[in-house]
């Protein structure tokens, strides 16, 4: 008969073991800039998509519209995005990083580059490497690869 694991043994459980335990260092690594994890989420979608709308936006950073509304907001009230009109459709309101988003999202890329790299320590590249790649294969065999960055 075979042994019974725990759950804390399994995958799934390790994988949102790992997800908390990273969203909470970033969110107190990242503070240093006055960024939560969720803001530095929103400028790196913007960095990658060079202008976007707060729907995409939503899509991109896994959370509801109106979870976006409130960052989008803040990030502008700090200067770190510009909004304006759409030029293919003028109901729509679009946001790109501000000069200074971008001088900030460079450091937060570096803080979230130390926690990566020490939460990985002991894994070689080659290992990481291979994490990556199953990570990906579990990501599409549950169908929720984001298609704004596939």
């Amino acid at each position: 008969m075979k042994a019974r694991r725990s759950v804390t043994d399994r995958v799934g459980y390790l994988l949102k073991q790992a997800q908390h335990g990273l969203r909470a260092k970033m969110d107190q690594d990242l503070k240093v800039l006055g960024l939560s994890t969720a803001q530095y989420a929103v400028l790196a979608a913007l960095q990658e998509a060079n202008v976007a709308s707060g729907a995409e936006l939503a899509r991109r950073c896994f959370v509801t519209p109106q979870t976006v509304t409130a960052l989008v907001a803040a990030l502008d009230q700090a200067r770190l995005i510009d909004r304006s009109p759409s030029r293919h459709h003028g109901r729509i309101i679009e946001a790109r990083l501000s000069d200074t988003g971008q001088v900030i999202l460079r450091r937060a890329h570096a803080i979230v580059k130390a926690i990566e790299d020490d939460m990985l320590a002991d894994l070689s590249e080659r290992d990481r490497i291979a994490l990556a790649r199953m990570l990906k294969s579990c990501v599409d065999h549950l169908g929720t690869r984001s298609e704004a960055f596939a």
